[in-house]
């Protein structure tokens, strides 16, 4: 009996370690199918070589097998750098549960499988680059799910309501994806539910009322997304535990219920940037665990409640552009944990306590600026030693400055200016600043707009190399300029203008190497300009309007290349501009005015292409206004009245098309007002009075607009009525006789021309009649079918420069007009460079079945048998390109026209990658390739370098290079080229097109890219890098102008990942794009 057990277990032994084998090789097949879907690289080979079928699976890294059958119940891969994507294998791995591959940068869509492993208690695949929806079975078929942890990724779609079979879940975070759709009201049912992160989607409708009931929830984490309606007023009855709630950056509106003092466990409690209104509940100072309160950023009025000095634990408070009212309480300045206070923008009052700094000894941040605040500086302030920035500018502080502000060693940022704070009695310098030399690590220094009425003390070269920007301007300072300011050396912006100062400019300003802008406008400033300051090669603007200077302009100047503004205007110069001047290629603004200037201008005037405004008037300019004036193309504003200039108006001047104000009065200019001056469509003002010019007065264009105080005291001018100058006189019948006889000779003289021209024409076209001289191909989709060379050479001038549009790297475009009247560029290739014919080619095989009212539409084509002539004949566009609208002054695109213009391409690109059955990639998406019609639709052009994806085919190689700075990772590094190198170069333009700066610029080197400046501002400083004509904090609807740039810039960094799989599609671009539109033209009403 006893043998025949020991038999019995011997052979279930036996059957069992099969079983186990066999079941053990499943998971090891299913980790090496796993394994085959992942590309290893230097950093993790050590993974590709220990998963090895050679050895146990159960020995593998990452992988823990159970006990009792040898399964793989853990597989733990997370952070190892590793690329690739998950195969549907996985899901045999049916004893798992436990699945963590977060912190790799996985790709691709979760494969529905995965719901077999329905032991899963973990699943982690946070920081990849999943994208798809994410399959519903993973919520409906994993009942023992406790950890879903999904965040940043780019999963999009919608929550499915099956989300409530995962009745165990207890912390769910989907944040950071592009999740859309309403939060389904089944989440309520997840009553285990401890965690909730959905951050950073596109999440809309209303908060669940039902998430509030879930009394297990600890954090709840909602913010950046486009949640609306109210907040319940019972809030917080059920939520005993909750320790973090996150609802900011979303459309959230109503009050902040007073129930939310019942949230006892509270820490951190953020609700900005909604549309709360009403007051701040005084409940809140129940939370007395709070550490972080941030209110900023709605349209909260009242005071703020004493009650929030009961929050003896709080270290970041923020009210910022708000519209509390009344005195911060005393009670605030008692929480001696405080570290962050900001209350800018709002209309505070009062006084700031006199013992403040004594109780707040872990400040670091103290932002009060632009309220109605009033009283000294608490002296006290000097004790809150950890202070790195102070900002109480745009007040109403009075009294002197303190010195003890200079024991603030920590200080980064000191901003005083513009409140009415004055300098101690007992002395005539600003001895603060000798004070503030302490403060080593003082970056930002802004005392200007107070009435400081004193001098600059010596001890100014004191301050650290880490200062940056100094400005005084507005302070009423007397005295000179110490020589010692020349220390200064790291400092790129100094302001002293509207001030008294006195003496000479120091020539130790050579010392300020970093200096960017110098800004001495309106002072006594005397003597000359020291030729040294030519040294300081990062200039880029020079304010000396309003003073005394004397002498010539340098003659250096010119060497300063990165001058954009030079004002000198109102003082007393003399002698003639220096020929270096016209060296300054990227100078926007010259004013030299109210000078005493002579000398003649130079043709070298024309070399300025940029300068946007040009004022010489009221100096001793003799001469002729030079021919050349025609080469300054976005010049706005040109002012050369009461000098001596002599001679004719130049007929060039009407080729200067974006001129608005024109005045050359005052002056001995004679001959006629060139008809050429009526081109001049955007001319606002003009004035040639008080010269001695002749003639007719012209009436066309601009001219119909303008009175007669634009022509006063030229005595031989005549014309119409409206002028008040005498009616020019008539042809006599003399000269009439005389004109009759002329013109019948000319058209006799043209007749026979024309018939000697056309039997020659028919001889030459006998003898070549054998030959085929042009061929078309024209586009099906218009009228125009056919056209010669003979034709594009007559509708385009033969060619004329006049007509000439712009230069590419392989063809010339030109401006025409077919006879039927339709203006067309005409695009002539240069078939003597190689790769012109294959640029003509691919640009006619991507244009010839595509049609989309956001690409620019081929007319038809032209080229002849011997191929030394090919030319496209494209729609006209008169408003150039995007980045001449960008980069031109003149020129000027606001919020919506910019949003509008990136929706156009985003159209485009996605009609080019999805709308035809072959995917067209275009390969050199920038501005220079987005043309504007005459409703500034946008529309893209020039295919020359575009690739055909084949139906099978998702990626494909290339030799051809695209624009550096727009050209993606894999493109310009591998010749990779797919429809995410589009996505790639559209998110760089995205950026460019809203802070109006280059990825080529030149404070772009090394690791610094423009796309990295953007993630370096992100969020919080995004103001400083935009387009400063974009936004102003003044303005109305500012904020919601903000929250849409910023979805704008959060967009592009997406569009920018440097793995292609990570990158979003044209057509989820496209999507986000139009709800960013819709919202911004909501909050304004449109």
């Amino acid at each position: 009996m006893g043998r025949a057990r020991i038999l019995l277990f011997a052979a279930f032994l036996s059957v069992h370690c099969v079983t186990s084998a066999l079941t053990n090789t499943t998971d090891q097949s299913a980790l090496l199918v796993l394994k085959s879907h992942i590309s290893f690289s230097s950093n993790n080979v050590f993974l590709e070589k220990n998963w090895s079928a050679a050895s146990s699976v159960c020995s593998w890294i990452g992988v823990t097998c159970g006990s009792r059958h040898s399964r793989v119940t853990s597989l733990d891969i997370s952070n190892m750098g590793l690329t690739g994507s998950i195969p549907a294998d996985l899901g045999n791995l049916s004893f798992l549960s436990y699945l963590d591959l977060s912190n790799n940068s996985f790709s691709g869509n979760l494969p529905g499988q995965l719901a077999l492993l329905r032991r899963l208690k973990l699943l982690d695949l946070r920081r990849n680059n999943f994208s798809g929806k994410i399959p519903p079975s993973v919520f409906s078929s994993l009942p023992e799910l406790q950890l879903l942890h999904l965040s940043r990724n780019s999963f999009s779609g919608s929550i499915p309501a099956s989300l409530s079979n995962l009745t165990k879940i207890e912390e769910l975070a989907l944040n950071r994806n592009f999740l859309q759709g309403s939060i389904p009201e089944e989440i309520g049912d997840l009553h285990s539910l401890t965690f909730l992160n959905l951050e950073g989607n596109q999440f809309t409708g209303p908060i669940p009322p039902h998430v509030f009931n879930l009394s297990l929830l600890q954090i709840i984490a909602l913010s950046g997304n486009d949640l609306s309606s109210d907040l319940p007023v019972d809030i917080c009855y059920n939520l005993p535990k909750l320790e973090r709630l996150y609802l900011s950056s979303n459309e959230l509106e109503g009050l902040i219920p007073p129930s939310i003092g019942k949230c006892s466990q509270l820490q951190l409690l953020s609700l900005s940037r909604n549309e709360f209104s009403g007051t701040i509940p005084r409940e809140i100072g129940n939370l007395t665990l709070l550490t972080l309160l941030h209110l900023g950023g709605n349209n909260l009025e009242g005071t703020i409640p004493t009650e929030i000095g009961n929050l003896q634990r709080l270290e970041v408070f923020g009210l910022d552009g708000d519209s509390l009212s009344g005195s911060i309480p005393a009670s605030v300045f008692n929480i001696s944990t405080l570290r962050d206070f900001t209350c800018v923008a709002n209309s505070l009052s009062g006084n700031l306590p006199s013992d403040m700094g004594k109780k707040v000894p872990n400040l670091e941040t103290l932002h009060f600026g632009m309220n109605n605040l009033s009283g000294n500086i608490p002296v006290s302030i000097s004790n809150a030693s950890k202070l790195t920035i102070l900002d109480i500018s745009n007040n109403g502080f009075s009294g002197p400055i303190p010195n003890a502000l200079g024991n603030l060693g920590s200080l980064v940022l000191l901003n005083l200016g513009g409140n009415n704070l004055i300098i101690e009695s007992s002395s005539s310098e600003l001895i603060f600043l000798t004070s503030l030399t302490k403060c080593r690590n003082l970056t930002e220094l802004d005392i200007g707009g107070n009435p400081l009425n004193g001098t600059l003390p010596a001890s100014i070269g004191n301050f650290s190399t880490s200062l940056q920007i100094f400005d005084s301007s507005g302070c009423n300072i007397r005295g000179t300029i110490p020589d010692q300011i020349g220390n200064l050396t790291s400092v790129s912006l100094l302001s002293l203008f509207d001030n008294n100062l006195i003496g000479t400019i120091p020539s130790t300003i050579d010392g300020l190497q970093s200096l960017q802008q110098l800004y001495l406008d309106n002072n006594k400033i005397t003597g000359s300009v020291p030729n040294n300051i030519c040294s300081l090669q990062k200039l880029g603007a020079i304010g000396l309007r309003g003073n005394q200077i004397s002498g010539a302009v340098p003659s250096c100047i010119g060497n300063i290349s990165s001058l954009r503004h030079l004002i000198l205007a109102s003082n007393s110069f003399s002698s003639s501009l220096p020929p270096s001047l016209w060296r300054l290629k990227d100078l926007l603004r010259f004013d030299a005015s109210s000078n005493s200037l002579s000398g003649f201008l130079t043709p070298e005037i024309g070399n300025l292409k940029v300068v946007v405004e040009i004022d010489l008037s009221s100096n001793n300019f003799s001469g002729n206004i030079p021919q050349s004036i025609d080469g300054l193309q976005n010049l706005i504003n040109l002012s050369l009245a009461q000098n001596n200039l002599e001679g004719p108006i130049p007929n060039t001047l009407g080729k200067v098309v974006s001129l608005e104000t024109l005045d050359l009065s005052h002056n001995k200019l004679t001959g006629m007002i060139p008809q050429s001056l009526e081109d001049l469509k955007y001319l606002r003002q003009f004035n040639v009075s008080f010269n001695q010019l002749s003639g007719q007065i012209p009436t066309g264009g601009p001219f119909q607009n303008f009175t007669n105080q634009s022509f006063l005291s030229n005595g031989a001018l005549c014309g119409a009525p409206q002028f008040q100058v005498l009616p020019c006189p008539t042809i006599s019948a003399h000269r009439r006789r005389k004109r009759f006889f002329s013109i019948i000779y000319i058209i006799l003289g043209i007749s026979s021309l024309i018939l000697v021209s056309a039997l020659g024409f028919l001889i030459a076209r006998w003898q070549k009649k054998k030959e085929k001289a042009v061929e078309t191909d024209p586009s099906p989709a218009t009228a125009h079918q056919r056209i010669s060379y003979y034709e594009l050479e007559k509708v385009t001038d033969g060619f004329s420069e006049s007509n000439l549009l712009g230069i590419g790297g392989y063809s010339t475009v030109y401006k025409g007009t077919l006879p039927d009247g339709t203006p067309v560029a005409v695009k002539v290739f240069d078939m003597k460079l190689a790769g012109a014919l294959k640029t003509f080619d691919t640009e006619c095989e991507v244009v010839r079945n595509i049609r989309h009212r956001n690409l620019t539409k081929v007319i038809t084509s032209c080229s002849n048998q011997d191929m030394d002539f090919k030319a496209l004949v494209l729609e006209y566009m008169p408003n150039g390109s995007l980045e001449k609208w960008l980069y031109s002054h003149n020129y000027f695109l606001d919020i919506f026209q910019r949003l509008d213009i990136m929706i156009d391409v985003a159209s485009a690109l996605d009609y080019l990658h999805n709308g035809y059955s072959t995917s067209v990639v275009h390969c050199d998406v920038k501005p220079s390739n987005v043309l504007l019609d005459e409703e500034m639709v946008g529309h893209v052009c020039d295919f020359g370098i575009a690739k055909l994806l084949g139906a099978e085919d998702g990626i494909t190689h290339t030799k051809t290079i695209a624009t550096i700075g727009y050209i993606a990772p894999e493109h310009g590094l591998e010749g990779l080229v797919s429809t995410k190198c589009d996505v790639y170069s559209y998110g760089i333009m995205l950026m460019e097109t809203f802070t109006r700066v280059k990825p080529s610029d030149d404070m772009f080197a090394g690791a610094i890219t423009l796309r990295q400046w953007i993630i370096d501002s992100f969020p919080s400083g995004l103001l400083q890098v935009l387009d400063s004509n974009l936004l102003k904090p003044e303005e109305e609807n500012f904020e919601a102008k903000m929250r849409s740039v910023s979805s704008l810039m959060e967009l592009a960094l997406d569009c920018t990942e440097t793995s292609p799989n990570a990158r979003k599609n044209m057509q989820d671009v496209l999507s986000t794009l139009k709800r960013i539109r819709m919202q911004l033209q909501s909050s304004h009403g449109k």
